[in-house]
């Protein structure tokens, strides 16, 4: 049994020219596995539908091939194992004068679909096989309710609710040619439901104002004086299509969080926030892409205290994910939204994101983050410590211009102990040559190259001063805050 309507050549061609993703998946040939091929169909089918290419190469690239009707009919019966039944569309179409092959399949009606024994589904635009008995649970439990983001939403009209510029910032950092227009794309990406609506995902990854129709799809931002909630002191809500909300949410932070200036050499000035902003990236983008969005009562929330920041979603961890699985699996509430997100390159490779944050954190020196699992989802980024300061926000005054004589002054304000004349040359002389040699401190301070190191150990201890890649062959580092 097939499909009522095959996709055209102009289809077709839109299709590779958008690229693989949540939807569509290339292979170059005919896999001597014919298994490989049921897979991503069933896949498809315990998603939201797709298509499978084959003569196409993962660079976008048209080959074109022939399957004689042995390998076809021995494709058909690979594709029949998949059970329950379901129908399928397997075609041939000749795109730019090569023969493409397309299977096509919609979104199966009797979730969930099995191939020999197995559960496939797709995350991102990757094909995953649920292996432990909880994957398996959480997806029958899955199986008879709607993805939030793959409903449709008959209020929005595509016309009127997109947010052209972030539409056409999207098509541009996706790699989507210009010469597909804005229908066909949206086509492509699969986010017109059967009933020719908008879906939910594509509202609120597209549209100018999703919490028009989405009433909690945004983020609020809360800073608190102290360590707990009993006082206010800024409280922003931010919506917009989901990428603006985190480009916001990251602003908000930059401007309360401290700043670390990292001069090398004589180079330009390098901002590091406090708290590692991948990390920061991380927890809002899985939070975006995770939330369970059939919560009505609550949203997503960005809380500022004096020692740490707290990013909070609505539903907990997926019960597909076992504590020990945690950090190395993901399994998405929301998978439309999770692979548009993968195609602007902000998810990396599934399931890496909590070690990320882990990394990061370690890398910076700063307490392992902490994760809530029950009911809420929440992640806590600790902040360094302080011997004093304002909890949120740094300084209003402003950088000085990057001369020596100013960088001295930030260093000299950064550290409350004493530098001495020695320490003092030592630096300005990394400033202006950070491959330096001790020898050559030494010669020009006309001290030992033993006081040299002398005065280098006190400088870092004031975490003045930094070796990096390696003593033999690395540079020095000046380390300035201001706070």
């Amino acid at each position: 049994m097939v499909l009522n309507n095959h996709l055209t050549p102009s289809n077709i061609l839109s299709l590779i020219q958008s690229g693989e993703g949540y939807n569509v998946e290339f292979k170059i040939r005919v896999p001597s596995k014919l298994k490989e091929l049921s897979e991503e169909i069933c896949a498809f089918a315990n998603a939201a539908g797709g298509v499978l290419l084959i003569g196409v190469s993962n660079d976008n690239r048209i080959h074109g091939v022939d399957i004689d009707n042995t390998k076809r009919s021995a494709i058909q019966n690979s594709l029949n194992e998949i059970n329950p039944h379901i129908p399928v569309s397997f075609y041939s179409i000749k795109v730019e004068d090569k023969k493409v092959w397309v299977i096509e399949v919609n979104d199966g009606p009797h979730k969930p679909y099995v191939l020999s024994g197995a559960i496939y589904v797709r995350q991102g635009p990757n094909t995953q096989k649920l292996t432990t008995v909880e994957e398996m649970r959480d997806f029958f439990q899955q199986s008879d309710r709607i993805y939030f983001d793959e409903a449709p939403c008959p209020a929005f009209d595509p016309s009127k609710n997109i947010d052209l510029s972030w539409f056409e910032e999207f098509r541009i950092i996706s790699g989507i040619s210009k010469s597909i227009n804005r229908e066909h794309i949206i086509q492509n990406l699969k986010l017109i439901s059967a009933d020719e609506h908008m879906k939910n995902g594509g509202v609120l990854f597209f549209g100018s104002a999703p919490e028009q129709f989405i009433e909690t799809a945004t983020i609020r931002c809360i800073a608190f004086e102290g360590t707990n909630k009993t006082q206010i002191i800024d409280d922003k809500i931010y919506g917009g299509p989901l990428m603006i909300q985190y480009e916001q949410a990251m602003q908000w932070l930059r401007g309360k969080l401290d700043v670390r200036y990292v001069i090398t050499g004589g180079g330009p000035r390098k901002e590091i926030l406090e708290v590692p902003e991948t990390a920061l990236k991380e927890a809002i983008i899985n939070a975006l892409c995770h939330r369970d969005y059939y919560d009505k009562g609550a949203r997503i929330t960005i809380e500022l205290f004096n020692d740490r920041v707290e990013i909070t979603n609505p539903g907990g961890l997926a019960s597909a994910i076992s504590p020990a699985d945690f950090g190395t699996k993901s399994h998405s509430r929301n998978p439309l939204i999770f692979g548009l997100f993968v195609r602007i390159h902000m998810v990396e490779h599934v399931g890496s994101g909590i070690g990320r944050i882990k990394d990061q954190m370690q890398a910076a020196n700063l307490p392992n983050p902490q994760f809530k699992t029950d009911g809420m989802f929440t992640v806590v980024l600790q902040r360094p410590e302080k011997s004093s300061g304002n909890s949120s926000g740094n300084s209003s005054g402003k950088v000085p211009s990057e001369n020596w004589p100013a960088v001295k002054e930030l260093l000299i304000e950064k550290t409350t102990s004493k530098i001495g004349k020695s320490a003092l040359l030592i630096l300005e002389m990394v400033y202006r040559n950070q491959y330096v040699t001790i020898p050559e401190m030494a010669k020009k301070l006309d001290i030992t190259e033993r006081g040299v190191e002398k005065n280098i150990q006190k400088l870092k201890k004031q975490n003045l001063l930094a070796r990096k890649e390696g003593e033999r062959s690395g540079y020095w580092e000046l380390i300035i805050y201001h706070s």
